[in-house]
């Protein structure tokens, strides 16, 4: 018996199908999205003061700015120095999370002071206040 062999044009084998390597990307890309955690913004503007020592904000945490005109504002909404403990007391339910308050330059130390207890009084794991990073 003799064999028959056959020559297969070389431009059959030079494609490549992409196609799966697209569903990949767009899989892994959905993947990272959904996965990502995003750190809540307060909703407000504040002119933070600049520390040397400043670091980065935890990425679970609870954040709480403190306007010039002591405003106290949680997403977006007035939320007032009497709303600080129960809004803190629910938050940790669960598990204590750090509190970032971001205070205004021009802020009363008065409000300040006020909040830090309130914030201690619902629980929370700790207290910090933001500043933005200044150069050295």
């Amino acid at each position: 018996m003799r064999y028959r062999r056959t020559i297969v044009e070389s431009d059959e084998l030079t494609e490549i199908n992409v196609s799966p390597l697209i569903d990949m990307v767009f899989i892994l890309l959905i993947f990272f999205i959904v996965t990502t955690v995003f750190v809540d913004e307060t909703g407000t503007e504040v002119d933070k003061p600049q520390a040397v020592s400043a670091q980065a904000l935890e990425k679970n945490s609870i954040l709480i700015a403190i306007t010039a005109k002591g405003q106290v504002v949680y997403g977006g909404k007035e939320i007032g120095i009497g709303g600080v403990r129960p809004l803190v007391s629910r938050l940790c339910r669960e598990e204590p999370l750090p509190v970032i308050l971001e205070v205004d330059q021009k802020a009363n130390a008065g409000v300040l002071v006020r909040v830090i207890d309130e914030a201690k009084l619902g629980k929370a794991k700790s207290v910090s206040i933001a500043a933005d990073p200044a150069s050295p």
